[in-house]
């Protein structure tokens, strides 16, 4: 059983914009903490995805908090949903962080799914899910281990020289999407990700559209 609450950064409403759902009416729930960076920029050097460009420290964001239990998470849930929608039956989350396979567990997945919702998980891979989440999608990150090797999704930000795309074509995932790395070399990164969907028909394009029209 969880002895810890469940800690969030922040949960908001959106719509998804990456990967297949892309253009989704989704809710994000942004656990803090991670695996691989402690988050904290004095650190970034000693980080696995030194890219990463997202805070996941502490529990002050929009709608962020501890919640004691996985049910008092769901009501959250519900609730931002709510908020946003009037449709009870589509209800779609992205758990993300950070990593979000820190803190899910089956008692949240229960909840969320009682909770009339589809689960999605957005996560670096080094953790195993547990059962019963609907959408899968992984990023690899440089110099970790990979154990959850199947989903829905596997999202390679590229280019990375580490981790090239070959690498990952034998695995159990039914879509593989090169997301150009953003940065200062994002155009020259995304001429290169379409060169290569274009010489690897398998990849296909991910772009950050959440990115370039403004929403969350």
């Amino acid at each position: 059983m969880r002895c810890m609450p469940y800690a969030v950064k922040e949960l908001f409403a959106t719509l998804q914009g990456e990967g297949a759902h892309t253009g989704r009416a989704s809710v994000f729930c942004r656990f803090a903490g991670c695996n691989l960076w402690s988050g904290r920029e004095e650190d970034r050097h000693k980080a696995a995805c030194q890219f990463c460009d997202t805070d996941f420290i502490g529990t002050d964001g929009e709608g962020g908090g501890r919640f004691a239990s996985a049910e008092d998470l769901a009501r959250a849930l519900v609730t931002c949903w709510e908020a946003a929608s009037a449709d009870s039956e589509r209800r779609y989350v992205v758990f993300t962080g950070g990593e979000p396979l820190l803190q899910i567990d089956t008692a949240l997945v229960s909840a969320v799914h009682k909770a009339g919702f589809e689960i999605a998980i957005e996560s670096n891979g080094t953790i195993r899910a547990p059962k019963g989440i609907d959408w899968i999608c992984i990023s690899p990150k440089p110099a970790s281990t990979l154990v959850q090797c199947s989903g829905q999704e596997l999202k390679l930000v590229f280019p990375q020289e580490s981790l090239p795309p070959e690498l990952f074509e034998s695995w159990d995932f039914t879509h593989f999407w090169l997301q150009p790395m953003d940065g200062p070399e994002r155009v020259a990164n995304t001429q290169k990700a379409v060169a290569y969907c274009l010489k690897n028909p398998r990849w296909r394009l991910s772009l950050q559209t959440h990115k370039l029209i403004g929403i969350p």
